[in-house]
């Protein structure tokens, strides 16, 4: 069922995007050149390594002296489009080809940098756990965390998922998601639990709260 349900909105997704997908790459090229996408190698379900796509964000070669790091606030490497694109998600829409593809799903654990990975399974042992289901491209952990979350955070909120998952949570957290790239909050440094519905709250939202001590 969440196969087919993922399937079927990516499809429907690309389709009714494809207008959004012209206006986001005669922007990218405009303000700073060819290439518009960017693409990185990802961990999925049961640790396979996938390409991902994205809108690019960042100037060209942003790593080239750096190698892996993460973006940081007010980050220089972000250009000015590409920060209308990560305060809306719209640097996410080629994702829907991935998960068209089944390397991710709508909802699920973020999927992480290999070179990440090696790094945090070393500081929690069972991090690889995490990849027992496919990668989402959005979840509670992108949801109700930021950029800015301590890791340790980010992956008990996924492993909350994973006990809990189910077709209609799935369903609440897109929900969810859609005001947040309404509302542009993505980028903010705050977490996010005054989005939670009352209901939700009280059924699940302290015991989420509470992965954060």
């Amino acid at each position: 069922m969440k196969r087919i349900f993922d399937f079927s909105l990516a499809l429907t997704g690309l389709i009714l995007s494809s207008p959004l997908w012209a206006v986001i790459a005669a922007a990218v090229w405009l303000e700073s050149g060819l290439p518009v996408f960017y693409s990185q190698d990802r961990t999925g379900k049961d640790g396979k390594v996938f390409k991902l796509w994205k809108f690019r964000s960042m100037v060209k070669d942003a790593e080239k002296n750096t190698g892996v790091v993460w973006a940081a606030e007010h980050d220089p490497r972000v250009t000015k489009v590409g920060w209308l694109l990560r305060e809306t998600a719209m640097d996410e829409l080629p994702q829907l080809w991935n998960i068209l593809k089944g390397d991710m799903s709508f909802v699920g654990p973020r999927s992480e940098r290999p070179e990440l990975v090696e790094k945090f399974v070393k500081d929690f042992p069972d991090f690889n756990k995490r990849h027992a289901v496919i990668p989402g491209l959005t979840g509670v952990a992108q949801i109700l965390g930021s950029a800015y979350t301590e890791p340790k955070v980010k992956f008990r909120y996924d492993m909350w998922y994973i006990k809990h998952r189910s077709f209609w949570l799935d369903i609440y957290l897109i929900f969810l998601s859609f005001i947040i790239t309404f509302q542009k909050k993505w980028e903010i440094k705050e977490d996010k639990f005054h989005i939670l519905g009352r209901r939700f709250k009280e059924k699940v939202g302290s015991e989420i709260k509470d992965l954060k001590a």
